[in-house]
């Protein structure tokens, strides 16, 4: 648990993620398109980012990744990063911890 939260710390946007996955890209290319530059760590390309895949499982994420740290806060995955740009929340919540600058 200290690892993630250690690796979700510091940046304002962080996301775990796996190459492989669909869902993941297209976290990825909605923050990249609202001029988000996110810290991205690919769990099948890091080493023990399987371990840090389970720590995401136990924190409720099913699955577990995209997991998606929004200003050292988990706010989820794929489903409630769309909720929160559905509803007009992403963007103001980007530009409140300076992500988008």
């Amino acid at each position: 648990m200290d690892r993630v939260m250690k690796l979700a710390s510091g940046r304002p946007v962080v996301i775990f993620s796996k190459s492989s996955c669909y869902m993941c890209h297209i976290v990825k290319t909605i923050f990249s398109e609202f001029g988000v530059n996110p810290a991205v760590y690919e769990l099948d390309e890091i080493p023990r980012g399987r371990d840090i895949e389970q720590v995401l499982a136990g924190l409720g994420r099913s699955p577990s990744v995209p997991a998606v740290f929004i200003g050292d806060e988990l706010v989820g995955g794929s489903n409630e990063v769309m909720s929160l740009h559905l509803k007009r929340f992403l963007i103001p919540m980007l530009k409140r911890i300076g992500a988008n600058d």
